[in-house]
């Protein structure tokens, strides 16, 4: 398998922010890129100008053109990510975002000897860009990745790759500080190293009341933040990635991609890392590919390190159904533009509104210039239908949903819930759901049908986890909180890339409130326009 096209590359680096002193301190940054980038996790306080979706708060960015995304960190510490926000570009265009704690203080753990950022991924030998077009013209499902990846490298276990296999060194005695992030397009992924437990600590830059654990598990969007000790005999040690596949009867890459934990004092490796090449690593073991009970009991064991701020009292109280569907063929397409189940086109909804782009302006423009025609604010707060979300005879009337750029509008210091359902129109799954402009508290999940008469008895409003991104549970449900008090146009959507291309998105409008520090900045003068 050939790892890099001619015109195709990986592009990949890490940003550093070391904050100053003062641990509320905001500090500015500048990122300037030719091509459309979200700073995912990076809660662009007044600043959604640079938070980086094409057509929802920016026009793409013309060839040969660039873009300086100005934004500023505040009160935000740990791991997250930057990605291209365009087509499928997001397969190879990434990187880590990590945000250390300020000068003169530490962790709220034993300070690691090192940080060491782990992007796993997806590899298509071929134009990712390209798949997505097919996938766009046929109605089908698109393709496959050819392989996962750890840093860009698939591992030893497929052909051809092995020569430039991700290696982590380690010494006996050492802890690290792992910061895995799940850069993958279409897969949530499991993550393990052979031998060795892992210390999660974080995720989505929010730190955790510690707990073990053999494996993590995160959809795309996600990081995790895990300490690992070398405190096994020097050796070398696979840490593997694989599939978590929740929808059934789905095609899915079921291979696994691999890096290596190698102990400097190896008996193989001393005077180098390329002297172990011949000796095989420790294989890990794996969960199966439909490992759900373990995925339960890893989210469920997030909680927020300290007391949490969750708005117990409620101004908004939305119930948002997940589902795929499928769309009848037009009567003017011709079969091989129709191969999606049954003759159909594959398509996805939230309260089954399928969620289309504008292409003349951004959503954010749109709203802050008052230009009609762009988009509703209509979006439903529950589902049409009421319906048995989990069960096995839905309606065929409910695969079909409609089309549009709706909005829903919210004012500025609202006090939201979210009750996220997945459904089993066409099949269940398990989606991670992203919400930009935001973190929000993740006070509690299931799975069937979310009945707040007896659901609500399960909430966590003590020390529920902040996340930005939630796997909703396959056939099951997530509730959310947060308070909307970031001005502007902010889309949710699931983070399968193939789902929001199929329209598995909606978009909140939030509101200026009082004065310059509750209201969105002016558009800066190197806006793209389209």
């Amino acid at each position: 398998m050939k790892i890099i096209k001619s015109f195709l590359c990986f592009i990949s680096f890490a940003v550093l922010f070391n904050p100053m002193a003062e641990a509320n301190k905001a500090h500015h940054h500048e990122f300037i890129v030719g091509f459309e980038v979200q700073l995912h996790g990076v809660r662009q306080m007044r600043t959604g100008w640079a938070d980086g979706p094409e057509f929802v708060t920016q026009c793409p960015i013309r060839p040969g053109s660039s873009y300086t995304y100005r934004f500023t960190i505040q009160g935000q510490e740990g791991t997250l990510w930057w990605h291209a926000h365009s087509s499928w570009l997001r397969a190879t265009v990434y990187g880590s975002l990590l945000v250390l704690p300020p000068a003169g203080s530490s962790y709220p753990f034993p300070t690691p000897h090192r940080n060491v950022p782990l992007l796993l991924g997806e590899w298509w030998d071929a134009n990712p860009v390209d798949v997505l077009r097919e996938s766009i013209r046929t109605g089908a499902a698109p393709n496959i990745s050819d392989a996962y990846t750890i840093d860009g490298q698939p591992g030893d276990l497929y052909k051809c790759s092995s020569q430039d296999t991700t290696i982590v060194p380690i010494n006996v005695g050492e802890t690290i500080l792992l910061r895995v992030i799940n850069s993958a397009l279409n897969q949530p992924l499991f993550f393990t190293v052979a031998n060795h437990k892992f210390t999660v600590v974080g995720a989505d830059a929010s730190y955790l009341k510690p707990f073990t654990t053999n494996v993590i598990v995160l959809g795309p969007g996600q990081t995790t933040d895990v300490l690992i000790t070398g405190d096994q005999p020097p050796n070398r040690y696979y840490m593997a990635a694989r599939a978590y596949q929740s929808a059934q009867n789905v095609p899915f890459g079921n291979t696994t991609t691999t890096a290596i934990l190698q102990y400097k004092s190896a008996p193989c490796c001393i005077g180098g890392a390329k002297k172990g090449t011949s000796i095989k690593p420790i294989m890990p073991l794996l969960p199966a590919y439909n490992d759900t009970n373990t995925v339960t009991r890893f989210s469920q064991s997030f909680k927020s390190l300290r007391k949490a701020e969750v708005p117990t009292e409620l101004d908004e109280n939305l119930f948002i159904t997940i589902g795929l569907g499928l769309n009848n063929c037009p009567k003017n397409f011709r079969s091989r533009r129709c191969q999606g189940l049954n003759g159909t086109r594959f398509t996805a909804s939230m309260n089954n509104v399928s969620f289309a782009l504008p292409s003349n302006y951004s959503l954010l423009q749109a709203h802050h210039h008052n230009i009609p025609g762009v988009f509703t604010t209509d979006f439903p707060a529950k589902p049409p239908v009421k319906f048995d979300y989990t069960g096995s005879n839905i309606s065929r009337s409910l695969y079909q949903p409609d089309r549009g750029t709706k909005l829903y509008k919210l004012k500025y210091g609202s006090r939201v819930q979210i009750v996220l359902q997945d459904t089993g129109i066409v099949t269940p799954e398990n989606h991670p759901i992203h919400l930009h402009g935001y973190d929000f508290y993740i006070v509690a999940e299931g799975f069937g049908n979310f009945n707040p008469k007896k659901d609500i008895g399960k909430f966590n409003l003590e020390d529920p986890p902040l996340r930005n991104t939630v796997g909703v549970p396959v056939n099951g449900w997530a509730v959310i909180r947060f308070v909307a008090d970031n001005p502007g146009v902010w889309i949710m959507h699931c983070h399968l890339d193939a789902h929001i291309s199929w329209g598995l998105a909606m978009a909140f409008l939030v509101e200026n409130g009082k004065g310059l520090l509750e209201t969105i900045e002016e558009p800066p003068a190197d806006l793209p326009v389209c």
